[in-house]
């Protein structure tokens, strides 16, 4: 008997897009202040332009923010939570955070919460923030953080000691979806402290501003009006007639989604009760400052409460598009169901993993993936013209940041690498956030591989947008990669390949990677550059500016990309020519785009120069200088391992069933032998006579991996470093102008300020790459079988199949999440309260990146999207334990 298909799938599998059962969702940013989108300053300044201090007076023109917010898909309705200790200056109604210039490593968000739970249609989802009792210490962590120097650790709110005796409220937000556009809000607040406190907790519903700006197509202005204290009436005709029943208001309080601009600017204000009206109201106790006709464009309803020590209070909310004489009826009940459905939903995605420590860790990952969607608005034509009935902007704006990008209009859900510190796309994340995306939402999946290729995205000449602070910097093109792994989880969910999917992304790829073609390969010798490449400050000088020695850069990872690009371009085009067999040519035209990169690797197109070094045995960059001469930059780095990533394996059923392909790669292997002897394995047979392409030859492949498993070079005991640690006795030192720059061996946070110094890839371990470096071991794997075998770790004596090396990585990799023998976590170090107090060891942090040495978690605090990749690790390393233990009773 077929098993039954669960309530939460068969709503996902109603629609394929962002409406239905998706219409509403987190699609709130966390941070909209010192964002690009709202900076109208001369110097570009973004951070000054909006600051924290500016936000809750100011109206937004692109996006809004919110504490565990949600709105409909466009943002014309938000709603978000607002909270008041009695103690603080303001409402705590956005997260805290440092700007670059206040914090000693880069912008920091300063709060502690946690994304407890979503499905993918979010009919349910559960988020957790810490709130102080006691005042809480803005101006401590600005002032400490600003003395503290690049060589120092961050100072964390933990430091700060407002959570050391208890003092705080632990705040559980869930939504549930009694139908697609009836929503069920629950607040509840736990007082964890000896002593009753006051809490003031203020759910807020607001219009996005969209009359402010003098078009004329948005002059309507929407309204709200209460209901008694009973309800909110919303009113807005892009979206429709809601109701938000309050139960039990004590009041519900009114104003204006407007700027003050007398706050700010000193001048007249349009309305008596702007923005910061609530707030004033609140904490101030200006009666003047909200609208005593109850009618506004943002409205709150304020539930006021002494909490006994150790007792909770809860608060109900439920918004919805039509009238209930009941509005609070079935509310524990629905709410149940939907956790009860979650559960079944996630019980089939996470098929295979049984160890309860790892399900856990893999559901929050989930969680995190979903709640860290965001509706992401900035039409760049108009953002550079200004607006009809604000202060024309800038000249400068038509020819500084982003200029090159009129062409770009992005107004969808988009999967954000972090909605505090990283509220905007960025497009090398995107592409790694899709692959736990697939596990659960694989339409969504796709959507985001294929919004970011669309014409009002990608740039006519054929460049992929990278991110808001710079569009037109190059990041590595990882995205035919992602399309192919996406497309391959939808296929083992579903049974069946979305072919039309392959071929949709293929098309816009093509425009892609000409462009690489034509732009990135500077001397037309196959050799790629390309510039920083995502990996920041890897290098011993700025990747992708005008070097100080002038000449030009031939880059090891740019060529390692460009070569692992084409053979996932003929990866997809010999799927579709399985199906299409026109596709035939196309893969052929990748397999000789291919042997070309391949071979200069290896030769530089003949010269006798090569970007190897047989010294050395690893891959370096090159330095082309203006006066003829050549260097390799001798920096043991990630730069060296990415040729392991242009590896693909392609098996006797495929060229059997495409024999036009298997014809033209079989005449150009015989008319040019060079290319196939460099390197192709081609006329060697592998396991189960499959056939290998990589870049690396047997003696090559076995070097680079001989150093990456080297435990005092590469390998921690947390994954693959991306630096040596060779690099901490012997630093890279380079001389020029009279300066000697200089690499070393960082583990932890930068110490440098180049790309502002918020992220390190000198030595910490960083998910994407890890899991690149397992992915491509494990095509390794499938070519040689368990026959042959490495050293792991180097030195070690212990001889593993190549596929047990990768698992391993993987362990180790999931080892900065779980439990130790002691029962601490890696990834949160000192944190004592984090290790030990029951109501923080079992919450998980999905950090940026991590210490190459000890774990500690590092970078943004909530980037669940790349490291949100440990659930697609979890679920591999659980069903090779299957194996294990099916291998081992044979």
């Amino acid at each position: 008997m077929s098993k039954s298909i669960s309530a939460e799938k068969l709503r996902l599998n109603t629609r394929k897009d962002n409406k239905g059962w998706k219409k509403w969702g987190p699609y709130l940013s966390e941070r909209q202040w010192g964002t690009v989108r709202e900076d109208y300053s001369a110097n570009q300044d973004a951070w000054n332009s909006v600051t924290h201090d500016m936000a809750r007076s100011i109206a937004y023109r692109w996006g809004e923010e919110g504490i565990a917010g949600i709105s409909d898909n466009k943002s014309h309705i938000c709603f978000g939570l607002a909270f008041w200790n009695h103690n603080d200056h303001i409402l705590k109604e956005r997260l805290f955070g440092l700007t670059g210039s206040e914090s000693n490593h880069g912008e920091d968000v300063k709060e502690l919460y946690y994304y407890l739970d979503s499905t993918p249609t979010h009919s349910y989802m559960k988020m957790l923030y810490k709130y102080p009792i006691n005042s809480y210490p803005y101006d401590q962590l600005v002032s400490e953080s600003r003395k503290r120097s690049r060589l120092e650790p961050e100072y964390e709110i933990l430091d700060t000691g407002v959570f050391d005796n208890n003092e705080y409220f632990d705040i559980f937000i869930e939504y549930s979806k009694a139908d697609e556009q009836d929503i069920l809000i629950k607040i509840t607040a736990h007082n964890r402290s000896k002593k009753a406190a006051p809490l003031t907790i203020l759910p807020t519903v607001w219009f996005r501003n969209t009359w402010s700006w003098g078009y004329e197509n948005y002059k309507y202005k929407p309204m709200m009006t209460g209901v008694a204290k009973k309800a909110i009436d919303i009113d807005n005709k892009n979206i429709g007639h809601y109701k938000l029943y309050c139960e039990n208001a004590q009041e519900l309080l009114f104003c204006e989604n407007e700027t003050n601009f007398e706050r700010l600017y000193k001048v007249g204000n349009a309305s008596p009760y702007c923005k910061d009206g609530i707030n004033d109201y609140i904490v101030n106790d200006i009666k003047t400052a909200v609208n005593p006709n109850n009618i506004g464009t943002k409205a709150a309803a304020r539930y006021t409460k002494t909490v006994k020590a150790g007792d909770s209070y809860t608060v109900r909310l439920r918004l919805v598009d039509h009238s209930i004489l009941e509005p609070f009826g079935g509310f524990e009940d629905t709410m149940d169901k939907r956790i009860r459905e979650g559960n079944q939903f996630y019980e089939e995605v996470q098929q295979g993993v049984e160890n309860p420590e790892l399900l856990k860790i893999q559901r929050q990952a989930y969680a995190g993936m979903l709640w860290t969607k965001q509706w992401y608005y900035y039409n760049i034509n108009e953002w550079i013209k200004g607006d009809p009935a604000m202060p024309k902007p800038s000249e400068y704006r038509k020819y500084g940041r982003n200029a090159g990008w009129r062409h770009m209009y992005s107004a969808n859900i988009l999967s954000m690498p972090d909605k505090w510190e990283y509220p905007w796309f960025a497009a090398w994340d995107l592409a790694f956030h899709t692959l736990p995306l697939a596990r659960v939402d694989p339409d969504f999946a796709k959507r985001q591989l294929a919004v970011v290729l669309r014409e009002y995205y990608m740039h006519p000449n054929g460049q992929i947008p990278a991110y808001e602070w710079s569009f037109s910097d190059v990041n590595p093109p990882v995205h035919a990669w992602a399309t192919w792994r996406v497309y391959e989880i939808d296929k083992e969910m579903n049974g069946k390949g979305d072919i039309a999917f392959l071929e949709k992304i293929f098309h816009k790829l093509l425009l892609n990677f000409t462009w690489w073609v034509n732009l990135k390969d500077e001397g037309g010798n196959n050799i790629f550059g390309g510039g920083f490449l995502g990996m920041d400050n890897i290098g011993v000088f700025d990747r992708s500016a005008t070097l100080p020695t002038g000449g030009r850069l031939e880059q090891a990872d740019g060529t390692g990309w460009m070569a692992m690009y084409s053979l996932n371009m003929l990866r997809i085009a010999v799927e579709i020519a399985l199906e299409r067999p026109v596709y035939q040519d196309m893969a052929s035209k990748f397999f000789e785009h291919f042997l070309h990169i391949a071979g200069a690797m290896q030769s530089l197109g003949g010269d006798e120069i090569s970007l190897w070094d047989e010294e050395d045995q690893f891959y370096y960059d090159m330095l082309h200088l203006p006066n003829n001469n050549s260097m390799l930059l001798k920096i043991r780095s990630m730069v060296g391992l990415i040729p392991l990533f242009a590896v693909e394996v392609l098996t006797p059923e495929m060229l059997e069933k495409l024999p036009d392909f298997r014809r033209r790669v079989e005449w150009v292997l015989a008319n040019r032998p060079d290319l196939a002897s460099l390197i192709s394995r081609w006329y060697e047979s592998g396991k189960g006579e499959s056939r290998l392409l990589a870049i690396l030859r047997g003696h090559r492949m076995k070097m680079i991996m001989k150093r990456m498993f080297d435990e005092t070079e590469f390998l921690s005991d947390f994954g693959i470093r991306s630096l040596s640690k060779y690099h901490l006795e012997n630093p890279y030192q380079f001389r020029v102008n009279g300066d000697v720059l200089r690499v070393d061996y960082t583990p932890a946070e930068s110490t440098g300020s180049m790309f502002g110094g918020n992220s390190n890839w000198r030595g910490p371990i960083w998910f994407p790459m890890n899991f690149l470096l397992i992915d491509s071991l494990m095509k390794f794997q499938e070519y040689y079988g368990n026959d042959y075998e490495v050293e792991y770790p180097t030195n070690s004596g212990n001889m593993v199949s190549i596929k047990e090396a990768a698992l391993s990585i993987s362990e180790r990799l999931i080892n900065l999440f779980t439990e130790n023998s002691e029962g601490r976590r890696p990834m949160y170090e000192k944190y004592e309260k984090m290790q030990s107090d029951p109501h923080f060891k079992d919450l998980i942090l999905f950090n940026e990146y991590f210490d190459g040495d000890t774990g500690k978690g590092l970078g943004a605090a909530h980037q669940t999207g790349w490291t949100g990749l440990v659930a697609e690790l979890i679920l591999s390393v659980s069903k090779a334990e299957k194996g294990r233990f099916k291998e081992a009773k044979v």
